[in-house]
């Protein structure tokens, strides 16, 4: 596919991460990380509001896991889950304070061979990106990533803007958490077969990890 298309734009990200989540739906991941470039469309989103927030890695300030959550908006913030599993964040909000949104699912637009490879269990191109770990396989995103720019001349991540009107945006409770577990920012496309399965928060023993951010 072409992409003449403009990059998501960054003062929108300074908005609070309720704001902006229900706002990157539809906006578009590029990912230019070796063996080749997939294209992501987000179908689902969670946001999380830091010190404000119980279900957030950030509630209890800043520490050096969570230092890039509290800016600048427009960095990357990547955590294991489970103890297997990367989840990727936009960092959004004012600077200085902590917000993210969790990108919990999308559509492999471009290089779906090339997500088969790092997914080669998948056996449906839906799933490709089907839930947060998903996504992060298809677009070879771990660890290593966390703090990088998506706005940076040489990143090889990117985040485009919306090719057009997304559709409409359901919200509910975020999936598999305990504190705050009512509030409705998850938000979804309706419609979309790439959104996952809402799952209630099930109590784990610490030495599993966290999953949310």
């Amino acid at each position: 596919m072409g992409l003449g298309l403009t990059p998501f734009p960054r003062p929108a990200l300074g908005a609070p991460a309720e704001e902006v989540a229900p706002a990157l739906l539809g906006a578009l991941l590029v990912s230019d990380l070796p063996p080749g470039r997939v294209v992501v469309r987000l179908t689902e989103v969670e946001a999380y509001a830091g010190e404000a927030d119980p279900a957030s890695h950030a509630f209890r300030g800043r520490t050096p896991r969570t230092a890039v959550m509290f800016g600048p908006a427009g960095a990357l913030y990547v955590y294991f889950t489970y103890g297997m599993h990367w989840c990727a964040n936009v960092v959004c909000g004012p600077d200085g304070t902590a917000a993210a949104v969790l990108l919990r699912a999308g559509e492999v637009l471009e290089g779906a061979e090339v997500a088969a490879v790092r997914r080669p269990a998948c056996r449906s191109p839906r799933d490709l990106a089907r839930g947060p770990a998903r996504l992060c396989s298809a677009l070879g995103i771990d660890g290593s990533l966390t703090g990088l720019d998506l706005y940076a001349p040489d990143s090889p991540l990117r985040l485009l803007a919306p090719p057009g009107p997304p559709g409409e945006v359901l919200a509910g409770p975020r999936v598999g958490v305990a504190g705050g577990a009512q509030t409705p920012w998850r938000f979804w496309l309706a419609g979309e077969p790439t959104v996952s399965a809402y799952k209630a928060h099930a109590r784990r023993s610490r030495r599993t990890g966290e999953s949310t951010p």
